[in-house]
This record gives C-alpha cells, structure tokens and sequence, in this order.
C-alpha cells in the first residue's frame, strides 16, 4: 500500500502487537485475476528460527482455500480504530481528512495438516476463550462434536514475506493541532473516535 513517510511503522514488536490486538482480518487471493477475499480471524506467531508465520481455517466449502497453490503470494489486511478528521479542529485552514491505522501482510499460503489444524485451534480458544469466567476450551469439547466440526473446515498458514504498516495520527500537524485533534476525537460519540485517540497519545507520547 501506499504509505507517505510521515505515517511508515518499522518496528516489528509494535505491528506484532498491533496484529495481536485486531487480529481478525481480511485475506485476500486471486482466481483468474479476480479479487477473493474472507474476513476471518488469524493467529501470529513466530517459529524456532525467527520466522514470522499466521495460521486461520476456512469453511471447506469457501473456495478460496483452493487458490492457494496458484497464488504466488496471499495479502491479509488488519485494520485498527479509524476516524474522520474534521478541518475545524485545525488552528488554520486546511481541508479536513481521516485518520487510521492499517497493516498489510504478503507472503506465501498452503494448507495444512489436520494435526496442525488442530493446534491452532487450540491457540485460537486459548486466546479468546481462556481469560472468561467459565472457559470452553478444547478438551472441554467432546470429540465426536470436534470431529463432526474439523471435516466442516481447512487450516492453513501464512509464511510472512513482507510486513507494510501505515499509522496516519496526524505526525505531519503541529503540536497545538494534534492536542486538538486528540480532544475532539475523545468528544466524538464512537468508540472508534476514542480509540483513535489513544492511539495518537502513545503515538505523541502525551500524557492525560
């Protein structure tokens, strides 16, 4: 994607966290040249040699999972809070614009086996499932449902290949505009806008 200088994130412990956070994305392949693309969640670890890799299912009868052998590369999005920038929270005029943050993954999908699948499954309840009161977690689910549901899906997993990250918080605006701008998106009534916000705290390094 294209990424002005202002708004480029290298830093690959700040993406990793960032995946982590609003880890359900979007994966994009291609079929004939046209576009595909699932909303799902994934998971990203990183293996014994310091590789990068992220693993999710499929419903068996999305047919995207099939595109994987002739894609060369896939692209999963992620996308963080994201608000409109109003132009009258400047101390000058300027038109208004949207702020976000945004990272695309490339690299390269296969599927995998059922053993694999079944680990990151695993990965998958622990995370989401395994901080609530009363947790249902994998060994709490009895097999027969488990293998009625595993033949329902395809695992599969991403070696990352390129990270681009694009974090647009107002670095190119003044201090006075982006104080302002932080105050008003807190006024705003979406939990978006507040998100946002907090965001470009840590991103400016204020303090309340």
């Amino acid at each position: 994607m294209y990424i002005p200088k202002h708004f480029k994130v290298t830093a690959i412990d700040e993406i990793e966290e960032f995946i982590t956070k609003y880890s359900f994305g979007t994966l994009v392949t291609t079929k004939k040249s046209r576009p595909i693309a699932t909303h799902l969640p994934l998971y990203l670890e990183k293996d014994v040699d310091g590789h990068y890799y992220m693993t999710g299912h499929l419903a068996f009868g999305n047919p995207q999972w099939r595109t994987f052998e002739e894609s060369e590369e896939v692209l999963v999005m992620f996308q963080g809070p994201h608000a409109y920038i109003s132009s009258s929270w400047y101390n000058h005029e300027n038109v208004p614009t949207w702020n976000y943050q945004a990272v695309h993954i490339y690299g390269k999908a296969e599927t995998v086996t059922k053993e694999e699948l079944i680990n990151g499954l695993k990965k998958l309840l622990n995370k989401y499932e395994g901080h609530r009161e009363n947790p249902i977690l994998w060994e709490k689910l009895s097999p027969d449902l488990l293998e009625t549901e595993l033949k329902g899906i395809v695992g599969f997993k991403i070696k990352v290949r390129e990270v681009q990250a694009a974090y647009k918080l107002s670095q190119n605006r003044d201090e006075e505009d982006k104080k302002n701008i932080i105050g008003k998106l807190y006024e705003e009534a979406d939990v978006n806008s507040h998100q946002l916000a907090e965001a470009m705290m840590k991103s400016c390094k204020y303090m309340d």
